[in-house]
């Protein structure tokens, strides 16, 4: 008897072939071409994505939508998920990056609800894929730059206020980026050309007249996902015949909107099922109509806006006045931003903590992902809508955000403390969003916003490789009185800005600006500040002894303050200065000196550019391998992904070149020389032209073919394997992996569960027999087995087998970690 198959290309149906032999696994030779071509397209496995972070609860259904998405990025080039809002488009998208993490293919998530003006838009996207501003080169052209010809996956996250810069930047980005695919969340298309519009419809509902089977109400996303959210909320409880008509009324009240039946879900621990639909039926109120013409209609948001009113209602006066003063807070907060701003009125800043908790508990605020210290919350864009409006009606709004500018100025006098602020991880680099929304509402109707926090979101932005706009801000500043105030401050840190714009004759004039402010109202630390900013500049002129000049100066002035870690930090300046003047032992006595104190308290940044500078001049002193060393250290403590990564590359690439190794060292250069062309950047002048001359060298050293072979083998280098080349580590272990199966081959994250399922397979059992052994239904087998095919970049259960078969093999024989 024949056995049924399916054409791994095209998925026609096959017959066994009646005689034996191999089985048939495509239906014609052009399928078999076919399946050819994508094998050889398909990206190189050692690529890592940037993946966006997972959710800590479960997903729920949507297997349909996640084929076809699966289906249709194979085809377009920009996918929009389109429908109303809480329907779980930005979930959806989320689960469906994460099932590309092993598949060579990067990810990067852009989240824009903060974002408000269009004009700033391609900025936003540079720094959320930690891309800096060029000289002279527009938001959209460094994008192309940095994205070029690489396979990337770019996730804009709610388009829908912005749609029409959104339709622009990914029409310029696609036509340049020819690998580049865009899936947008929004509640509106695009309207792009060639654009594909998904619309994510509402769960799945229960049908009418089996509300008495709880078997049957389950095959209903929207019931199985309250039902998964309840038991999470209140352990034990279940779905069955007394509550299933309930359960499955409160869906359908909800009209399946994956956020209002969560919000309901969360009610379990306090009401009934009962409670909670009675609740349901009682709408106050109504989240405004979006703007742009929602496809939706306003019965769902009504529905949506009766679970939250619903949840709101359910709070003490005290959870709900923290809940609307929250709403200011558009860039997230934590607990000392929540007990400033929410305290008052009757509330004590020993309550917010409290309420909080209760406020993430009742799914109102959420934690965001990772394990950062101190916790940090936000309100869902839909949810801070609605507090936005409560915080309106209350007739707070005014004085609320008078608080918070003043939580915000408390930020920036602990910035103030420090000589070299600009350089420095303050405790507003991560206040960016709130700080630009402080700034455009004032602080009240008469009130203007101050220009020391115009001045720290500038920071903020340079500090970011956002020059363009620190430089709007500061202007601005030099020409108000209250930007003249603030002394050398303002001029110092623009000097610094337009170093990073090339603007090197303007950056001298502000240099001394700076200096000459701070000389005239006698202030020792903003005049060591401003003098490093003259030196800086000076440096970027290509005129080290004038540097020299300054920062002995700055370090004359900072001694007698008794500031050891400014000192540490001066010193490392001038050491860095000398070595451009060729004076290598004093500024080899000088690291000596500061190191130790930069290694032990710095942060990582200013100890990667301490470390770097040490290993530079150990270099220029012969001490080659103290000079590794050193280069070694900053790689092992930068992010790989950044252009920090680029500088200890080509440092090793210098040490080998010294000891003789030409081959190693041309590997090493070309490996950052088509990073940096990547990321379009560039480091320094004078270190532009050591790597570059040695790199000449190298290739003069070498034959032709062994020449060749170099540059191949350096431009194949990235990511992981270019960090173990460079540390002389197999396999990359240099780095924390995570807790998944096949983390120690590095290149498979299955989860526990997913690896079971994959054994399985590779023991020739069906679905349903997989699920007896492991205690699962068959169609959970199925949905783990997609996750599986995803993650593996993998379509058949042989190849899934074979992949088993290899991983065992190479265990066995002992595969060094």
């Amino acid at each position: 008897m024949s056995r049924s198959r399916t054409c791994e290309s095209c998925g026609a149906a096959l017959t066994g072939r009646p005689h034996g032999g191999r089985p048939a696994r495509y239906c014609s030779n052009a399928c078999r071409q076919r399946a050819l071509r994508r094998r050889s397209a398909r990206p190189d496995p050692g690529a890592r994505g940037l993946v966006p972070p997972r959710a800590l609860d479960s997903f729920v259904g949507r297997r349909q939508e996640l084929a076809r998405l699966r289906t249709l990025l194979r085809t377009s080039r920009l996918l929009t998920l389109t429908g109303t809002g809480g329907v779980g488009k930005t979930r959806l998208a989320l689960e469906f990056a994460g099932g590309l993490s092993g598949r060579g293919t990067r990810v990067d998530l852009v989240e824009l609800d903060s974002l408000h003006d269009g004009e700033l838009l391609a900025q936003s996207v540079a720094a959320a894929l930690a891309v800096g501003e060029q000289a002279g080169r527009s938001g959209v052209d460094v994008l192309v730059g940095a994205i070029g010809g690489a396979s990337r996956l770019l996730i804009l996250d709610n388009c829908e206020h912005l749609a029409e810069p959104c339709a622009r930047l990914a029409a310029a980005l696609l036509r340049h980026c020819p690998r580049l695919r865009i899936l947008a969340t929004s509640r509106e298309a695009l309207r792009v050309p060639g654009e594909t519009v998904l619309r994510v419809g509402e769960l799945s509902l229960p049908p009418a007249g089996d509300e008495d089977d709880p078997a049957v109400l389950l095959r209903a996303d929207a019931v199985r996902l309250f039902t998964e959210r309840a038991a999470a909320r209140a352990p034990g409880f279940t779905l069955h015949r007394g509550n299933g008509r309930t359960v499955a009324e409160i869906c359908r009240r909800l009209d399946g909107l994956t956020l209002a039946v969560e919000l309901a879900a969360g009610r379990v621990g306090t009401l009934a099922p009962g409670d909670i639909l009675a609740g349901l039926d009682d709408q106050l109120s109504q989240l405004p109509l979006l703007t742009g013409g929602s496809r939706t209609g306003p019965r769902r948001h009504s529905e949506l806006a009766a679970a939250i009113d619903w949840s709101h209602r359910l709070l003490d006066p005290a959870e709900q006045a923290v809940f609307r003063r929250l709403a200011v807070l558009v860039g997230g907060f934590g607990t000392h931003a929540a007990r400033t701003v929410c305290a008052g009125d009757g509330i004590t800043q020993q309550q917010i903590l409290r309420i909080l908790c209760a406020l993430e508990a009742k799914s109102l605020i959420v934690r965001l992902p990772g394990d950062a210290e101190p916790a940090r919350f936000r309100q869902l864009t839909a949810i801070r809508a609605y507090a936005m409006e409560c915080l309106v009606a209350s007739g707070e709004l005014h004085t609320t955000r008078r608080r918070a500018l003043q939580w915000l100025t408390g930020l920036a006098d602990r910035a103030g403390e420090e000589v070299f602020a600009d350089q420095a991880d303050g405790p507003l680099v991560g206040e960016r969003d709130n700080l630009a929304a402080a700034l455009s509402t004032g602080g009240g109707r008469d009130t203007a916003p101050p220009a020391r926090l115009t001045l720290e979101l500038a920071r903020v932005h340079y500090q970011q490789e956002q020059p363009s706009a620190a430089r709007a801000l500061l202007t601005g500043l030099l020409r108000t009185a209250d930007g003249r105030a603030l002394g050398g401050t303002v001029p110092a840190l623009a000097a610094r800005v337009a170093c990073q714009q090339a603007e090197l004759s303007q950056a001298l004039l502000l240099g001394e600006r700076a200096v000459a402010a701070e000389r005239a109202r006698d202030h020792p630390a903003g005049l060591a500040n401003a003098l490093d900013a003259r030196a800086a500049a000076r440096l970027c002129r290509g005129e080290p002894d004038a540097a020299v000049t300054d920062l002995r100066e700055c370090l004359d002035v900072l001694t007698p303050l008794g500031r050891p870690h400014d000192t540490a930090w001066c010193t490392h300046h001038l050491a860095w200065a000398l070595l451009q003047t060729g004076r290598e032992a004093e500024a080899d006595a000088l690291m000596s000196r500061c190191l130790p104190l930069i290694r032990a308290h710095a942060p990582w940044r200013r100890t990667a550019a301490a470390l770097h500078t040490a290993g530079a001049v150990r270099l220029a002193l012969g001490r080659l391998e103290s000079a590794e060393a050193l280069f070694a250290e900053v790689l092992r403590i930068v992010p790989e992904a950044g252009f920090h990564a680029l500088y200890p590359v080509e440092g090793l690439a210098l040490v080998a070149a010294e000891s003789g190794d030409p081959q190693r060292a041309l590997r090493l250069y070309e490996a950052s020389a088509q990073a940096r062309r990547r990321l379009d950047t560039e480091p320094e002048d004078p270190w532009r032209r050591q790597v570059e001359q040695t790199a000449e060298r190298a290739r003069t050293g070498l034959s032709a073919t062994a020449r060749d072979a170099a540059v191949s083998v350096g431009r194949r280098l990235r990511g992981d394997r270019l960090v173990a080349y460079a540390l002389r580590t197999p396999g990359g272990g240099h780095r924390a992996t995570r807790d998944t199966a096949g983390a120690a081959d590095g290149q498979y994250p299955l989860t526990a569960r997913e690896f079971m399922v994959a054994e399985l397979v590779a023991e020739g059992l069906t679905n349903g027999r997989i699920g007896e052994r492991l205690g699962l239904s068959a169609r959970t087998v199925a949905t783990h087995l997609d996750k599986v095919r995803d993650k593996l970049g993998m379509r058949s259960r042989t190849q899934i087998a074979l992949w088993v078969v290899g991983r065992a093999g190479n265990r066995v024989g002992g595969r060094p970690g």
